[in-house]
């Protein structure tokens, strides 16, 4: 049945299937009928992240260290379980800002830098080729072995394929072009690609029903079943060290990086990046993929240690036949073709999955800030439209980079396992992990910090990973490895400073890491951040603040100049389709207002990036100085922030030094009263009182104190948000007063920005205060009331009431709530009689709106 003509006709027909799917969802997509926009279709594109290192390399792994398999999946669970806070912050920027790759992210965090976006694109592409070769290598490794039907070849025969009977080197060019029609059959400004999307999706699933129908033929039809199976494995030392977490699954800290480097590659692998933020199309996706693409990779992997026990029980521990190959090869050795078939197609779908998404996304990179920049410094002055030129940029980079791959695996990998590969490039791209990480939480992280940490990184990883698969290629003169440069043993590229005793990859990550964040934390530290450089940070550390916008233009151009300088990368309908949208007047020669200028930027940066964007709207913009109101508003945000930061330093010290204290004395003073009482002291009924009331002082203080910790630092405010912050601290005034008092409070986290929650909560503090002080009350009512984006605050009592009207001592507080209440654009409203007052503060708009059709438990959780 098999045969070279058969399995070629096979081959193209399911690629050709590809074409088909990808061109039917596009053209759906241009008719408004959008099929992706689906939870499901969004966590089954995250399983690009299973390639062929999974289909076929995760067997392979499972056949020589045993669970060690295990932490690449471990990883993204947790990314996904525990880290959604990160992924759904760079999916706001990255909606936001028109992000379309890692570099245009790590850009426009520091300074829109076309520099930093450079080096992050060169990196990216030198340590992506391993993994891309990785594909290749699968794919030529498969052919070859359909090729020599029935025979299963042996780890040298694939190793020492001729140039001109490896299909690998066809299919090289093949899956080229396939990437050069998904991804640059045209330039989007949103660079969405919905047929690549759903053909991603469409293999994710095949590869996971090929793979399971694979490992049930091997566990029931090789085998009779697990306990067969297991049993089997059992009677060999070899398969029986494989079934336990301590056999060859390497040492704890080994599983530990692996964990790590996972957790970051799932989101800063560049076709993750692609699929996990470019291409989500609503935020509340999020959601279903962190259940349902941990659940993928659990179910993909349930047959992974069978396949290769399976593979040494049948071959042999020492059997010439290479472990990452048993997936095809013990179905063909045992004679079903149908099997072998399919685990070939499914092979091809994984590789072929990988290889579109990944190229594409870095076909983008190369063209934004490696090419783009120099055409723009060379022909800045011609009116051309350069559509054609950077699609045709895209295209040859994707060309270049398979080749490039090719050559890799042909050159230095024909005879690595597929985990070595796989790890070599999940260790280049975890050195983006300080300047991301730090750029979304760490506001005073600075270009030249992150510049110095990546370049200092990527060097070691070079050093340390990459030379090293040189050195055993025999391209390097001298052991390298072995004796170090210029023989020098303390710098042996795996035992760097005379570090030994960890494998590979812990030795270069530790060394990588170490520089990496150092050189980022120190070079940043040592600046002085300006005040432009502290606001376009704040834009992305404070990204989930809806108050949070962009850098402004302040300058003039015409509408006229702007239309053309916007068809020169957005086309003639592209840019009639942003000017219509932003409602631009039909006068040419009339002056174009800030947001749109700041609008046609941000449509740029999705095609062209952020730092390119930024520089063609500066070549013909003719930017004014940042008027004084904005200084000041920067200013004024600088100083609340420090103030914000000084209050909850200030409300720990106390807590830590006076309240303790206080606390102590107090049960020292306790301890003392009931020694006193229990003696026989004839002066101990003088002293009892003395005692009492010092003790009633010590409590009266440290309960003052601890009000005043709480007013500095509320910390359930913080944690839990307005409703519970307000009903724990009436309950603590209701017991200490002996007053009823009511909370009728949503029982959610009302989704509030931070300035405006501690407002509030000082509102409700500073009423109730007031009531109990002033009105003697019997009852007080607190109310939270949501109407749309508009929340309503009240507080009511049945007390002796006042006069609103008339002036009032400054301690009862009504001007600083009322001072608050306009601070947030609401008013303050007291209503007052004989028998109860009632404050009430009515804030519009500081609500952020409900997005349609969300869990209200997934609302819960993700805010």
């Amino acid at each position: 049945m098999l045969g070279d003509t058969f399995v070629t006709v096979v081959a193209g027909v399911y690629l050709l299937s590809l074409f088909v799917v990808a061109y039917y969802v596009d053209r759906r997509a241009a008719a408004g009928r959008s099929i992706i926009k689906s939870g499901t279709v969004y966590a089954l594109s995250l399983a690009v992240y299973a390639t062929s290192w999974t289909y076929y390399g995760g067997v392979g792994q499972a056949a020589t260290s045993g669970l060690g398999f295990l932490p690449i999946y471990i990883g993204p669970t947790l990314m996904f379980a525990l880290g959604w806070a990160v992924i759904r912050k760079i999916i706001r920027i990255s909606k936001r800002h028109r992000i379309t790759s890692l570099a245009d992210f790590i850009s426009a965090r520091y300074g829109s830098s076309t520099t930093l976006g450079a080096l992050v694109t060169v990196l990216t592409v030198v340590g992506l080729l391993p993994f891309i070769a990785l594909q290749l290598k699968t794919v030529s490794n498969s052919c070859e072995i359909i090729r020599l039907h029935p025979r299963v070849p042996t780890k040298y025969e694939l190793a020492h394929v001729s140039f001109v009977q490896d299909t690998g080197l066809y299919l090289t060019f093949l899956l080229a072009a396939f990437a050069i029609w998904f991804g640059t059959r045209r330039l989007d400004a949103s660079e969405r690609h919905e047929g690549m999307v759903a053909t991603i999706a469409m293999e994710s699933v095949l590869k996971l029903i090929i793979f399971l129908i694979a490992g049930a033929y091997v566990v029931f039809g090789v085998f009779g079943g697990f306990g067969d199976l297991f049993e089997l494995a059992e009677a060999t030392p070899r398969t029986a060290a494989m079934l336990t977490a301590g056999g060859n699954g390497g040492s704890y800290g080994t599983w530990v990086w692996l964990i790590l480097l996972s957790m970051l590659a799932v989101i800063l692998l560049p076709r993750q990046w692609q699929v996990t933020f470019v291409e989500n199309t609503d935020e509340r996706h999020l959601l279903r993929a962190m259940w349902l693409f941990p659940l993928y990779l659990l179910v993909i992997n349930l047959f992974v240690l069978p396949i290769a026990l399976g593979g040494l029980l049948r071959f042999g521990s020492h059997s010439a036949v290479d472990p990452d190959t048993f997936l095809l090869a013990i179905p063909l050795s045992a004679g079903s073709d149908l099997v072998t078939l399919l685990v070939f197609v499914g092979g091809l779908s994984t590789a072929t999955g990988m290889i579109i998404v990944e190229t594409v996304a870095l076909s983008t990179m190369i063209s934004n800030y490696l090419v783009l920049p120099l055409l723009l410094r060379t022909r800045s002055r011609e009116r051309a439209d350069l559509t054609p030129t950077i699609l045709g940029v895209r295209r040859a980079a994707i060309i270049v980079i398979m080749v490039a791959s090719y050559v890799y695996f042909r050159t230095f990998g024909s005879g690595l396992p597929l985990v070595s590969f796989g790890l070599l490039s999940f260790a280049a791209v975890a050195q983006f992990a300080p300047a991301v990480l730090g750029g979304l939480f760490w506001r005073y992280g600075t270009r030249h910090g992150a510049l110095a940490g990546l370049s200092a990184g990527f060097a070691v990883w070079v050093y340390t990973l990459l030379l090293p698969t040189f050195d055993k290629a025999g391209w390097l003169p001298g052991a390298l490895t072995d004796q170090g440069l210029f023989e020098q043993d303390w710098l042996r590229p795996q035992a760097l400073f005379g570090l030994s005793g960890m494998d590979e990859i812990s030795h270069a990550m530790f060394w990588s890491m170490f520089v990496n964040v150092g050189l980022y934390v120190a070079v940043s530290l040592a600046e002085r951040p300006s005040a432009a450089v502290l606001a376009d940070a704040a834009v992305f550390v404070d990204a989930l603040d809806d108050t949070t916008g962009t850098r402004r233009w302040y300058g003039r151009v015409t509408v006229g100049d702007l239309r053309i300088l916007a068809e020169r990368f957005l086309g003639p309908a592209g840019t009639a389709r942003a000017f219509t949208e932003h409602g631009v007047p039909p006068n040419r020669d009339s002056e174009a207002d800030p947001e749109l200028v700041q609008h046609v930027e941000t449509l740029m940066a999705g095609a062209v990036g952020p730092a390119c964007a930024r520089f063609v709207i500066a070549s013909v913009t003719r930017e004014d100085p940042m008027p004084a109101e904005t200084i000041k508003e920067i200013l004024d945000e600088a100083s609340q922030v420090a103030a914000l930061e000084e209050r909850h330093r200030l409300a720990r010290e106390l807590h830590d030094s006076v309240s303790q204290a206080l606390f102590s004395m107090n049960l020292h003073t306790r301890a003392l009263e009931l020694a006193v009482q229990r003696s026989d002291w004839e002066r101990k009924d003088a002293v009892a009182p003395t005692l009492s009331e010092l003790r009633a002082l010590t409590q009266s203080a440290l309960s003052e104190m601890r009000a005043l910790i709480f007013q500095l630092r509320p910390g359930t405010l913080h944690e839990e948000g307005l409703s519970a912050a307000v009903k724990r601290h009436v309950a603590t005034v209701a017991a200490r007063e002996g007053i009823a008092i009511e909370v009728d409070a949503p029982p959610d986290r009302l989704p509030l920005a931070e300035r405006p929650e501690q407002d509030l909560f000082r509102i409700v503090q500073e009423a109730v205060h007031n009531s109990i002080k002033h009105a003697s009350p019997s009852r007080i009512t607190v109310r939270l009331r949501e109407e749309d984006t508009a929340l309503t605050v009240e507080v009511g009592d049945d007390g002796v009431g006042f006069d609103p009207g008339a002036p009032h001592p400054g301690h009862l507080g009504l001007d600083g709530m009322r001072e608050r209440a306009e601070r947030l654009g609401g008013r303050l409203d007291i209503a007052s009689s004989a028998g109860g007052s009632t404050v009430r503060a009515v804030i519009p708009g500081c609500l952020h709106p409900p997005e349609p059709g969300r869990d209200d438990v997934g609302t819960a959780a993700l805010e």
